[in-house]
């Protein structure tokens, strides 16, 4: 269940939210706010896992709002205004809901927000959280919600991951794919950083599986098919190869 709350200063739209909230079953809406600054006070004391927030607020807007929390719990911006899309995603929103939307809009972002709470609650430690008896104690794996279930993913068979938009391709060694809602900068934190390496801003190879290289090109098999690296990762590369291996 995810604890959230909303803030508007339309009353019309907060009556919406809280409606939309109410339909979807592993959202818990704790209260609503009319400004920002309520809402930032009350944030200081109590967890919340997930903040539905207006961007164009008077006195304090939802952008500076949210760059304001210390401890800053997932956030879905809720605006008229298309123009603040590209500063929301700057802050690393759940997504961005443009006025007006209805509740198939609402339930996709909620189900985002969700996938990606449930992404964290798979990579906490076990004396912070419940273990589950399906959840496996060796951490070899990680549990991928796609196509309706949950799939149980041995980590070592990751060849490497493809970022699509809102959605991850996982590429496994057996040639199988899984698609799944997360970004790709979450898949990254969620793998262990020894085995997985971001090359490009769409791509994560398992290091372990990298067969051959050129310069800007990472080959994972014996085809012809390659990862391109991208400029703002060849250093990190290159430093791993020269760390890890002995050039002959």
């Amino acid at each position: 269940m995810l604890k959230c709350i909303a803030i508007d200063d339309e009353p019309l739209a907060l009556r919406q939210i809280s409606a939309y909230i109410s339909k979807i079953p592993y959202l818990e809406l704790v209260t609503t706010f009319n400004n920002a600054i309520e809402a930032q006070v009350y944030l200081a004391g109590q967890p919340i896992d997930l903040v539905f927030v207006d961007i164009n607020m008077p006195d304090l807007n939802g952008v500076d709002f949210v760059r304001s929390l210390t401890h800053r719990p997932m956030v879905i911006f809720t605006t008229a205004y298309s123009e603040y899309a590209i500063e929301g995603f700057k802050l690393d929103a759940v997504d961005y809901l443009l006025k007006p939307f209805g509740f198939a809009d609402f339930s996709r972002s909620a189900a985002k927000a969700h996938a990606l709470y449930e992404l964290r609650q798979n990579q906490r430690p076990a004396s912070q959280k419940e273990v589950s008896e399906a959840e496996p104690k060796d951490k070899e794996y990680i549990s991928v919600k796609a196509d309706y279930k949950v799939s149980l993913v041995r980590i070592a068979d990751i060849v490497y991951l493809e970022s699509e938009g809102e959605y991850v391709r996982m590429h496994l060694a057996d040639g199988s794919t899984i698609t799944t809602l997360f970004r790709l900068k979450n898949m990254e934190a969620a793998l262990p950083a020894d085995s997985f390496m971001r090359v490009h801003r769409s791509y994560i190879v398992n290091l372990r599986a990298i067969k051959a290289y050129v310069k800007g090109r990472i080959f994972l098999n014996d085809n012809d098919e390659y990862i391109p690296i991208g400029e703002n990762y060849k250093e990190a590369f290159q430093n791993y190869i020269d760390k890890n291996f002995r050039n002959l």
